[in-house]
């Protein structure tokens, strides 16, 4: 549901390099200012308390202590009077979120009104830790409500060096920005503490929560090679159908034809095969989520991977594969499997680098006491958060063509939330997320004054963003502002070249809407704060 997915395989993220010619990155222009030292933000921190809610008996027993969260900020364009960007962390740590500072969205707003630029590491990810360790009973302060407390706490307590004058909110213009996870956090903090925090542009915000979310392939059936996408469809149909008539022989001479035989689990070999489309909760290679209008920050490995499947030119031997296993089709051909295999072998495998396959170091999941390994990171929070409020667990589809085997459902991605967080003292995960925690800030029914949400219409996770295609039709209004991407994918719109009418049109466009939007939210802050102190007054 998220800026990315982190998965817990001890993988890395990097992506070795797929066979075959890659696809050539664009050379962007860009048109660069003199700046403070942006490859360096100094890193600040606040006192944060633990728990924001010593009266909820949701988090008893309660403590009174706090802990240290980083953020950092750039003051570049500020001037006296200018507003405060507040970029929400999310799921990583702040230092990988620079880029929003330096070229990206933040930077955008604060060239355009003189605003300083702040990023907030979210507690839980980085190195804002309350604790040594994540055991269960010291995860049970990682929730949406108290994340988003600490946000509305930063705005009115946050000091910054250098800035003359008082800046916390209300009385200075708070405006919050997050992709994902943090576009969620976002929308959820306007309207949970509209009092302090003066807006909010809420991008690829995950607004709803939903258990299983097949629908994070749906873009990718629509929008992918056509005949990359009816390739791996049809490969997996044939695989399903050996599953259902537990065809053991067939079954291993498949996973034999991926060099992945030793994944006795077919749900560990499903997902490993998946990975180059978007593997349940993992990914060690980039995906179609990967995609990025910016070859900084984006990649082609997708369309790499749909390039090699459906090679036409590749040599006799790999396509010979595809009969192999004819036998078990009733004689028909399984259409680019030697392709697919290929990639597999020359791709994926190289990662393990050696180890055994059907390790947790390689691709297996199956090892309990691999998950339940308390040490702090941001995989291990991030499938906390899954397993308590957020769910969306990648799931295939009941019906239908599917790019992932049918074995990979709920109890897939649930064993490992039980097998990570066994019960504590105090704090225990329930036995599905309980999804009403998250979905309480009105789902997909959310608004408040001035939250916007911007969205990319082949975001693999639309459909539980503002623009789902559950949704209700949306309406634009200056308090309620809304905008639909064409062609763009996950909060495309946060990253910028320095050089926005150097931009492509569409990103272009969005970026000159967010900055419309922002100058008149800005236009009506005098007169909000007033009413506010007349209200205070009363």
């Amino acid at each position: 549901m998220h800026a990315f997915k982190t998965g817990l395989l001890a993988l890395p993220l990097a992506v070795a390099m797929p066979p075959g010619q890659l696809l050539a990155s664009r050379s962007i222009g860009q048109s660069l200012e003199p700046r403070q030292d942006d490859s360096t933000y100094p890193a600040h921190t606040i006192q944060m308390p633990i728990d924001h809610f010593p009266d909820n008996p949701r988090y008893a027993p309660h403590t009174d202590a706090t802990f240290s969260q980083r953020y950092y900020f750039d003051s570049t364009y500020y001037k006296p009077g200018g507003p405060v960007y507040l970029y929400i962390g999310g799921e990583t740590s702040g230092p990988s979120r620079f880029s929003n500072l330096e070229t990206g969205i933040i930077q955008i707003l604060m060239n355009a009104t003189n605003g300083l630029g702040v990023i907030l590491e979210n507690r839980y990810y980085g190195e804002s830790y309350p604790y040594s360790t994540s055991t269960t009973d010291e995860l049970a302060y990682l929730t949406t409500e108290q994340t988003i407390a600490d946000n509305a706490y930063f705005a009115t307590h946050a000091t910054f060096p250098g800035i003359e004058g008082n800046i916390s909110a209300p009385g200075t213009p708070w405006i919050l920005y997050g992709g994902s996870l943090a576009g969620a956090q976002t929308a959820f903090s306007i309207k949970a503490y509209g009092d302090l925090l003066y807006g909010g542009i809420a991008s690829s915000a995950v607004i709803h929560a939903v258990l299983s979310y097949p629908e994070w392939y749906a873009p990718i059936q629509k929008f992918a090679p056509q005949d990359c996408v009816t390739s791996i469809n049809n490969i997996i149909d044939k695989f399903d159908k050996l599953v259902a008539a537990n065809n053991t022989k067939a079954i291993k001479e498949f996973k034999s034809l991926f060099g992945l035989e030793a994944l006795t689990d077919n749900r560990d070999f499903a997902m490993t095969i998946a990975f180059p489309i978007g593997g349940p909760m993992n990914y060690p290679t980039n995906t179609w989520q990967e995609l990025n209008w910016n070859s900084t920050y984006g990649s082609q490995d997708f369309f790499e991977f749909c390039n090699n499947v459906t090679n036409i030119d590749a040599p006799a031997n790999i396509t010979a594969i595809d009969t192999v296993l004819s036998q078990y089709s009733n004689g028909k051909p399984w259409t680019n499997l030697g392709t697919y295999a290929e990639y597999v072998k020359a791709t994926l495998l190289p990662l393990c680098d050696g180890v055994p396959i059907d390790s947790t170091s390689c691709f297996g999941t199956q090892n309990q006491t691999f998950y339940a390994d308390p040490t702090n990171s941001a995989s291990r929070s991030y499938l906390y958060s899954t397993c308590t409020e957020q769910g969306a667990y990648q799931v295939a589809p009941a019906s239908g063509p599917s790019l992932i085997s049918r074995v990979l459902q709920i109890n897939y991605t649930q064993q490992w939330c039980e097998w990570a967080f066994p019960p504590g003292k105090y704090n225990a995960i329930p036995s599905t997320p309980d999804l009403s925690y998250y979905n309480r800030y009105g789902d997909f029914n959310i608004s408040a004054d001035r939250l916007a949400f911007i969205d990319g219409n082949v975001d693999v996770w639309l459909d539980v963003c503002y623009h789902s295609n559950d949704a209700p039709p949306r309406y634009e209004t200056d308090l309620h502002p809304e905008y639909l991407i064409a062609g763009a994918g996950h909060h495309w719109d946060s990253y910028g070249i320095k050089d926005v009418q150097a931009e492509p049109q569409f990103i272009q466009q969005a970026h000159l809407w967010e900055i419309r939007t922002v100058r008149k939210w800005l236009r009506g802050f005098k007169s909000w704060r007033n009413a506010k102190s007349a209200h205070t007054e009363l």
